[in-house]
């Protein structure tokens, strides 16, 4: 893990930190709808998978934005330099394991590690849980099967500040554009609404340029 520890002493948000920490609920959700129709109507014809072109654009929107690189460790903040999307995968057995994919700049370069790296844990018989050992990562989990209007994820307690991103099915809308339910949830010691406007922000980008 490659991070800077935070300097509380002169972190804009530490008094927001300090507060939300004494929390037993600190986490909140929001859900936001995205338009994927350039993923859809061109880049999906083209060969790409709609499925890792999202956790590429998730990926983009978290490194794009600094607190959801934070993590805390009791009372020290870190900011990793980068973080693994760490993702369920079906299994031939209909259960599901975890994979752990270091995120790329270059769409291309990421997607054909992805696929390699997804297709590997779907063979695996162990669940591969992150048991704690490590916190540079984020979970991601899809929803194919819902247009869902709001979500939340099992939570350990009120220490677990890993963000986890979750997204549903891709709908044809009455205006002709595709569009799907995404949904982060947060920590709100580390990350505050206008945090998550810029994550949503990026990751829109991202489905557009892909």
């Amino acid at each position: 893990m490659t991070y800077d520890i935070v300097d509380m002493a002169t972190w804009p948000r530490a008094d927001q930190f300090r507060f939300f920490r004494t929390y037993d609920r600190p986490h909140y959700a929001v859900t936001s709808r995205l338009n994927v129709s350039h993923l859809m109507n061109t880049r999906k014809g083209q060969g790409v998978s709609p499925y890792r072109a999202c956790l590429f654009a998730i990926g983009t929107g978290l490194h794009s934005v600094p607190e959801l690189l934070m993590r805390f460790r009791d009372d020290v903040v870190v900011l990793h330099k980068m973080t693994d999307l760490s993702m369920t995968v079906p299994t031939q057995s209909g259960s599901f394991n975890y994979a752990y994919v270091p995120y790329q700049e270059d769409f291309a370069k990421f997607d054909a590690q992805c696929k390699n790296i997804i297709d590997k844990a779907a063979q695996k018989t162990q669940l591969a849980a992150n048991s704690g050992e490590r916190d540079d990562v984020a979970y991601l989990s899809c929803l194919p099967w819902l247009d869902y209007t709001s979500i939340n994820n099992a939570m350990p307690g009120p220490s677990d500040c890993i963000p986890r991103v979750s997204w549903g099915k891709f709908v044809k809308e009455a205006d002709k554009n595709w569009r799907m339910a995404m949904t982060l949830e947060v920590h709100h010691a580390l990350v505050d609404g206008a945090q998550v406007g810029d994550y949503f922000a990026a990751v829109q980008k991202a489905l557009d340029q892909i």
